[in-house]
């Protein structure tokens, strides 16, 4: 066996686990993305709530990404994603702990954002470890395969959200979104690839940041996908919340229909994920990534004046075949393009500035569709997502065709 062959043995094996890890970590995040919402409504009987908890989730995320990049740039990453799953199972593992005795809202509040915070360094991690288990020609289909694990388990999540929810109670589920974070950072042990840290020089976290921001300003394609993306996470955060809402208020669902509707929902990402190669291969980076998003405005739109659960599911499955085009797309550019040494700033910086405008819109938009109703208000977030498309046609997005 000659020395590049077994490199590549051992590359293989350790995506194999890294891949199987990260299916167990997505499996608890889609389990808790479907059981702390239908928590929060059990316990309070309020979208709003529903909506504050989301923003909440996103305030962490964005007060985390604005140093978890120089973080993940400075540590052993393998180390890094080990300690953020047992940090998420001991959260979590408390909810279900005190709900035993009576709910307590404030404690959602209190260990919700800070689990969405350790996610937020998973997923920089994640994105960054993701160019030294595969060759510089595979990363799209890595990450297509990453997408594919992570809709697997977001067939798996809901389904089990909503079941055991139905049974006996949200609480439970997030039991076992506990225990998947447990797995997973076993599986991580296992992974033996070589992973100093890539950076050394010691910097305040706000130069880190500053770096991170400054490579993505430059580039003029990463620059406007940040842009846009920053009026898109504003306009669909909480369209969970509000799909969630509308299954069980506007069409008189049980919880377990609810995680039915989204389980069947993330079909859209799987199917997603085997194709985004070819997909990118014959359109090029620009039109996939347009064509994702508006085909996307004119999928929500439709959400809300959907009156059967059947037409629900597949119009959350279009939704989310068109994100996870387009997600994959953005991320695999991001990777290619960003040198290594930077790649864990660079991802921070990119997710916290697009994702400042999340909180603010769960907020508005899930009061909006308590006040104003669920088909309003998708249609006007159908509208706007296809107005950001066309605008993503006259700027360097539309003219990127690698």
């Amino acid at each position: 066996m000659t020395q590049e062959h077994a490199r590549t043995r051992s590359k293989n094996r350790d995506f194999a686990i890294f891949l199987s890890s990260q299916t167990f970590s997505a499996l608890g995040n889609s389990v808790s993305y479907v059981a702390i919402p239908l928590l929060v409504l059990h316990s309070t009987g309020s979208v709003v709530q529903m909506g504050l908890i989301t923003g909440l989730i996103s305030v962490g995320t964005i007060t985390t990404g604005l140093f978890a990049g120089a973080v993940v740039d400075r540590v052993n990453r393998r180390r890094l994603l080990i300690f953020c799953d047992i940090a998420r199972a001991l959260l979590f593992g408390i909810i279900p702990v005190a709900w035993a005795f009576a709910p307590q809202m404030w404690l959602l509040y209190v260990v919700v954002p800070v689990a969405g915070g350790f996610s937020m360094a998973a997923q920089i991690a994640y994105v960054a470890v993701t160019p030294k288990l595969v060759g510089a020609d595979e990363i799209t289909k890595a990450n297509g395969r990453l997408y594919a694990s992570y809709a697997v388990a977001s067939v798996a999540g809901p389904s089990i959200a909503g079941a055991v929810s139905g049974t006996f109670g949200p609480a439970a589920v997030i039991a076992i979104d506990a225990v998947t974070f447990v797995v997973s950072a076993a599986g991580l042990f296992l992974i033996r690839w070589d992973d100093a840290p890539t950076e050394k020089t010691r910097r305040s976290f706000r130069s880190d940041f500053v770096a991170g921001f400054r490579f993505l300003w430059r580039h003029p394609v990463l620059r406007t996908l940040t842009i846009l993306l920053s009026f898109l996470t504003f306009l669909t955060l909480g369209l969970v919340d509000i799909v969630i809402f509308h299954v069980k208020h506007d069409l008189g669902q049980t919880d377990s229909v609810v995680g039915v509707v989204l389980a069947a929902g993330t079909a859209g990402t799987l199917i997603a994920s085997a194709s985004v190669a070819r997909i990118r291969k014959a359109l090029g980076f620009g039109a996939s990534w347009i064509g994702a998003y508006a085909l996307a405005g004119l999928v929500v739109a439709g959400i809300g004046f959907a009156t059967n659960v059947i037409v629900v599911a597949i119009l959350i499955a279009t939704f989310l075949f068109c994100t996870g085009v387009a997600g994959i797309c953005s991320m695999s550019l991001r990777q290619e393009i960003t040198p290594n040494h930077l790649l864990g700033r660079v991802t921070s910086t990119f997710w916290t500035v697009h994702s400042s405008l999340g909180p603010i819109g769960a907020t508005v938009l899930t009061a909006a569709a308590a006040g104003l109703g669920v088909g309003p208000v998708c249609l006007a977030i159908g509208i706007a997502c296809l107005a950001i498309a066309a605008v993503g046609a006259f700027t360097p997005i539309g003219g990127r065709t690698g």
